[in-house]
């Protein structure tokens, strides 16, 4: 049955531009990382998407890896926009990448135009769609020129598989390289994804957000909660069934006495203001004018409305920034 979706969704959310292009994504995008793969439950990834839709979340970002096992990300996707949302197809966007392992051989990873324009074929498939919205690729190869995985990713929006072409983990000098390779082709870029968050302000320090920026594309923000760090849910331990107990990409021994200090800090600076920390998180990033939009995860519906509310918080006056910035200057823990 197809879902019949909250006839207020777009009153109850805010969109920004990508960069100079015409696309507007909503502050808060849904993102498929984790929690949809193959061991996951269905209904719970379901009732995930259409929670978001419902509240004016348009954009679900996917990339070929994504599971696991790779692909099953975007299989589930799949099955729920053939289903809940084929009638509101024109209202998404769409994402997905190529420039992680996917099958075996030289063909199978990183940056070639073999490599990319199989990826997305595939992609495709298992979404059961002509095209996607945004086509990245998702990492830089550097054996490969870059005006080689900028071509296929041109070629890709030319022939209709995809409608804009973007990067991910690119550094600011590739941002550039990229950026005007694509421009070369006709296609600009319109989004570079970055990992940005309270405890990792490389997007900053590094010239990502700028180099963007003057590129003409927007930013969009991965693991902005530090994979959970920055919620209320290890200040006390690590929870069983919680992601440090049982993904690769957070272990539980990063979870230092020294940073789970410096997380409660910055939690009861959030209740100062009313805020969850991981609203006060999200709002942080979003104080930023070159951000278009921060990608969060939820395993269930319940944390995805939690994040929403980041969007109902306070601006953050000059006097809280140069606390936060205190708060995390101070050299008691790396960032995750």
């Amino acid at each position: 049955m197809e879902h019949a979706p909250s006839p207020d969704r777009y009153d109850r959310m805010r969109y920004r531009r990508c960069g100079a292009s015409g696309l507007l994504l909503p502050e808060i995008s849904l993102g498929l990382w984790h929690n949809f793969g193959g061991g996951d439950d269905f209904e719970t990834m379901r009732r995930m998407v259409l929670a978001a839709f419902d509240r004016g979340v348009t954009h679900f970002d996917l990339a070929n890896n994504y599971g696991p096992p790779p692909g099953s990300a975007e299989e589930n996707f799949g099955r729920i926009l053939a289903t809940d949302l084929r009638a509101h197809r024109d209202e998404l966007v769409v994402s997905t990448k190529a420039g992680y392992g996917m099958w075996p051989g030289p063909y199978g990873d990183h940056g070639s135009r073999k490599y990319l324009l199989a990826s997305l074929d595939q992609s495709l498939r298992r979404l059961g769609l002509e095209y996607v919205d945004v086509f990245y690729h998702h990492r830089p190869d550097p054996d490969t020129p870059l005006e080689e995985s900028m071509g296929a990713v041109s070629d890709a929006v030319r022939r209709g598989k995809a409608l804009y072409a973007a990067v991910s983990n690119y550094d600011a000098a590739g941002v550039r390289r990229a950026a005007a390779a694509l421009r070369a082709n006709g296609t600009p870029m319109i989004l570079h994804q970055v990992r940005y968050n309270l405890l990792d302000r490389r997007a900053e320090t590094e010239g990502w957000l700028g180099a963007a920026a003057e590129s003409g594309a927007g930013t969009i923000v991965f693991s902005p909660l530090a994979q959970g760090v920055l919620t209320d849910r290890y200040l006390q331990g690590v929870p069983a069934g919680s992601r440090a107990s049982r993904n690769a990409f957070l272990r539980a021994d990063s979870l230092t006495p020294a940073l789970l200090a410096r997380v409660a800090r910055l939690d009861a600076f959030a209740r100062e203001r009313g805020q969850t920390l991981a609203a006060m998180s999200l709002a942080w990033i979003l104080r930023r004018p070159e951000t278009t939009s921060v990608i969060v995860g939820a395993s269930r519906p319940e944390q995805l409305l939690a994040s929403l509310a980041a969007l109902d918080g306070p601006a953050f006056a000059d006097d809280e920034l140069a606390r936060l910035d205190a708060l995390l200057s101070a050299p008691d823990s790396p960032a995750p």
